[in-house]
């Protein structure tokens, strides 16, 4: 018996209501008796199971097609249009079928391919590599970021005649504009190295091929570059000379040749590529080789640079006879190069014969222990004016020109450098703890000249520039200028009366300080006194005086009956710094401050302007690759009156005049004031002449130990001998 549940129409199993059967319930069944050998077989399916309400929305859900079946309609309708072809090329393609081994042929014919299938796979190679090429063009992009090396350059400093004085950065690069290059340098360059610029679509197919072989086939590297490449390679790569590098720098070549201008290229090669000696672009390989500029080059200078750029290593004349060998090769063959290229006349070239033979050094790195000092004073001042910050100022680029006078510089170290060498001889164990300061300032503020130390690189800190010694009897002129001013008080809250140089003061030893309302009394409940030096009394002695002959205890007094505070001012406008000033109390005006050299120098400098103060500054003109940098440059504010800065010349004429009456016969616009400091801690000498202020300042302090003075034990010399005085000669050209 068969299946009941088989058969094209199959019956409802029904109970005896004539209603459906569930699953569980029992069918019963009367069938006529069977044999023994048959089977009857019952399959009741489980009713279905009630479905959930199919909202409007979900049946638009079920309604639309999938994305696989999307995909499917949208790729049938792109081939749809192909299939005529393609029938077409079936035939053909049954014929490349390569069916091996082939009938018809014998022996190792059997096997080698017709020539129909060479020329579909050589076809299709050709391709596949098109293909390729155009998909990696396409996914190729300019990397927006230049390698550091590319953006970095250095940063060089003048003297104020405008000659190269130093440079700081890690490469020597200043980029310099297509405009500012002769002619003759950019065509040296591309005959040297890629004649066919101006036509050429970036690469060189038959060059990237040689290469190629030569990495692959040899093991071996070749360039066969393109100046774009070239260019390519130095801002946007690595210098590994790999295939993969290769092959991405021919694609951001092609690209590049298209979005920048052939002069913009040539511009980025020339100021990117390596000349050796440390020097990165045409301008400082000029200044490396020829110590000019590349405005000044020659074709025949030009055309030995050019030549560099194959291999420094191999190229600088200066670095052997095989490399001077080799160089005036490539220089005579570059110039032929320029006379076949049209860019140089035959009879321009028959005048160049000779070898134009470079320096022996690069000038640029002759810059000399006392340089450092001038560097960081110009370029923490440079910072500051050209309001730049110390990451932009390290990219570099900038041409730092200078106020320090070279003539001016060379006198005072030499001066320095001499009294060092005579203390160490005289007492090496005084000398060993000793320093010296010393800075000329001219009266429009120009620092001219410093003095900052034996060596930048073992001593950290710069001498002239140091607030650590008291400036002593040297502050004395600032009392003095106050007082004539703004004239003193004698009574408490009363009108200020006017002094003149003529005003008489006291000058005996140990007279008491006195206020309105009587002695001056310390913290310790004693009495204040002035001594002059060697406790010498001189009586009744005028302002100018006692100015002239040093004498301090008219000045200790007038700073008292003047106002402290006005002393202050008057020292602040005219230069010193308020950090620097010393405590508001009678011991002020005899030079408790701690003013630098500079800023003493700057001080008397203000008396000889007429009372005008310009502050002290190192940089008259910066420039970034040839483009002015706008400076907050400063400007004379008044400190006193005229009158006033006249008298206070006068009374350091006289001073000059009185300790110094040889030099004074010679010198008639000097003046000057010797100062000394408590426990003779430190000697000074400041004075001014033709518009120039020159102060020196010679202490000992073990730094080893502490910031400390210590007492000069004859450093600074004699009476006789006087070395801040002998070093402020030598300065002012006086000695």
């Amino acid at each position: 018996m068969t299946d009941a549940s088989q058969g094209e129409d199959r019956p409802t199993v029904r109970g005896s209501g004539g209603e459906p059967l569930a699953a569980d319930e029992t069918l019963h069944l009367r069938v006529d008796a069977l044999r023994a050998d048959e089977t009857v077989q019952l399959r009741v399916p489980a009713p279905p199971e009630p479905s959930a309400p199919v909202g409007r929305a979900e049946r638009r859900r079920s309604a639309r097609p999938t994305a696989r079946e999307r995909a499917r309609t949208a790729a049938g309708r792109l081939v749809a249009p192909l299939a005529p072809y393609a029938r077409r090329l079936v035939p053909y393609a049954r014929r490349l079928r390569p069916l091996y081994p082939r009938p018809g042929r014998t022996g190792w014919r059997r096997w080698a391919p017709s020539w129909r299938q060479w020329i579909g796979a050589v076809l299709s190679a050709f391709a596949l590599l098109g293909t390729f090429l155009v998909t990696a063009y396409a996914l190729t992009d300019i990397p927006s970021n230049l390698n550091s090396y590319a953006t970095q350059q250095d940063n060089v400093y003048f003297w104020s005649d405008g000659t190269p004085m130093a440079r700081t950065g890690w490469v020597q690069r200043q980029a310099m504009p297509l405009k500012d290059i002769p002619a003759d340098v950019r065509w040296a360059v591309l005959a040297a190295e890629n004649e066919t610029f101006y036509t050429d679509p970036g690469i060189s197919v038959t060059g990237i091929t040689r290469a190629l072989y030569r990495t692959v086939g040899e093991g071996d590297t070749e360039g066969g570059s393109t100046i774009t490449q070239q260019y390519v390679k130095n801002v946007y790569l690595s210098q590994n000379q790999t295939v993969s590098r290769k092959f991405t720098e021919a694609m951001i070549a092609l690209k590049l040749d298209n979005k920048m201008s052939k002069d913009q290229i040539l511009e980025g090669y020339l100021n990117t590529s390596w000349f050796g000696r440390g020097s990165y672009g045409i301008q400082r390989a000029a200044q490396a080789y020829y110590g000019k500029d590349v405005s000044k080059l020659n074709a025949s200078e030009a055309a030995m640079l050019a030549g560099l750029l194959k291999g420094a290593g191999l190229y600088d004349p200066t670095l052997g006879k095989a490399n001077h060998h080799r160089a005036v090769e490539r220089w005579s063959w570059i110039l032929d190069r320029m006379v076949k290229t049209g860019k140089l006349s035959p009879r321009e070239r028959a005048e160049y014969k000779t070898f134009p033979e470079p320096l022996k050094s690069n000038p640029l790195y002759n810059t000399g222990t006392q340089s450092d000092y001038l560097v960081e004073l110009a370029s923490q001042y440079a910072k500051k004016v050209g309001h730049l910050t110390d990451k932009q100022f390290d990219l570099g680029g900038y041409q730092i020109y200078t106020t320090f006078d070279r003539r001016r510089e060379q006198a005072l170290t030499d001066a320095v450098t001499k009294a060092r060498k005579q203390a160490g001889r005289t007492d090496p164990a005084t000398a060993k703890n000793g320093h010296y300061g010393a800075a000329s300032v001219a009266a429009d503020g120009r620092i001219l000249a410093v003095y900052g130390g034996p060596d930048h690189r073992t001593q950290g800190y710069n001498e002239s520039n140091a607030s650590t010694v008291p400036s002593g009897t040297a502050f004395l002129p600032f009392v003095y200028a106050a007082g004539l001013e703004h004239g003193v008080h004698k009574t408490r809250g009363g009108p200020a009366t006017p002094v003149t140089p003529d005003t008489v003061y006291d000058g005996d030893d140990g007279v008491p300080v006195m206020t309105p309302e009587g002695p001056y009394w310390d913290r310790s409940g004693k009495k204040v006194a002035a001594h002059n030096e060697g406790r010498k009394s001189y009586g009744k002695i005028t302002l100018r005086q006692a100015l002239a002959q040093s004498v301090n205890t008219p000045f200790m007094q007038l700073g008292m009956d003047t106002g402290l505070d006005k002393v202050r001012q008057t020292a602040e406008a005219s230069g010193l710094l308020s950090s620097s000033m010393g405590p508001q109390v009678p011991a002020l005006a005899l030079g408790t401050s701690t003013p630098s050299a500079i800023r003493m120098a700057g001080g008397y400098a203000t008396f000889a302007a007429e009372g005008r103060h310009t502050e002290p500054y190192s940089v008259s003109r910066i420039t970034r690759n040839g483009a002015p940098v706008a400076l907050t440059t400063p400007r004379p504010t008044r400190a006193v009156g005229a009158q006033v800065a006249e008298n206070v010349e006068e009374a350091l004429t006289d001073s000059f005049r009185t300790a110094h009456p040889a030099a004074a016969a010679g010198s008639p616009t000097a003046a000057g004031k010797a100062g000394t400091a408590d426990k003779d801690t430190a000697s000074w000498y400041v004075g001014t002449a033709d518009s120039v202020s020159t102060a020196v300042v010679v202490y000992r302090m073990d730094l080893t130990k502490s910031l400390e003075p210590l007492p000069l034990q004859g450093l600074a010399g004699t009476s006789a001998d006087d070395v801040p005085y002998n070093l402020w000669a030598a300065a002012m050209g006086l000695g």
